[in-house]
Parts: structure tokens; C-alpha cells; sequence
């Protein structure tokens, strides 16, 4: 199996410099990061009290939470079109 060429990008989250690597494109990564400190500037919008780790925490526990809404949507029209095709 061949190696994916792993990519290297420098983004900045909420104040914070970061390097990434993966084997997604540059421009992916950043908008992952931006997507990550969009939300954390909202979050501490509505709770300026928090420190940044409880911040990030709550960033994660909504960023999960969308995605398995996203996901249960996803499977429900996969099951809605099984039906329709069967």
C-alpha cells in the first residue's frame, strides 16, 4: 500500500499558532481551523468567564455533538432512499 505524502500547514487558532499535518489539501486544513477558532470565539462570546481549556473542551463537545446530528441526518436519508429504490 503506498504512503500518502503528509502536507504541512501552519494555522492560528484563537490567539494560538498551530503546524498540521495530514493528507488533506492546505486549504482544507484551514478552513478546519478557522471552522475550530470561529466557533471558540463563539462560545466565549457567550461565556467570556470560561479559561481556554474549558473553552476548547466546549469547543469540542460541539463540534462531536454536529457532527453525530450530521451523521443520524445522513443515515435516516440513506434509509429514506433504500426505501424509495426497494
Amino acid at each position: 500500500m503506498q504512503e500518502q505524502h503528509k502536507i504541512r500547514t501552519v494555522v492560528d487558532i484563537y490567539g494560538h499558532t498551530y503546524k498540521m499535518f495530514g493528507t488533506e489539501t492546505s486549504g482544507h486544513m484551514r478552513l478546519v481551523a478557522s471552522m475550530v477558532d470561529s466557533k471558540m470565539r463563539e462560545i466565549n462570546a457567550a461565556n467570556p468567564s470560561l479559561d481556554q481549556a474549558k473553552l476548547a473542551v466546549l469547543t469540542a463537545v460541539n463540534a462531536t455533538h454536529e457532527y453525530l446530528k450530521l451523521k443520524e441526518q445522513l443515515e435516516q436519508m440513506q434509509i429514506e432512499l433504500n426505501n424509495l429504490k426497494g
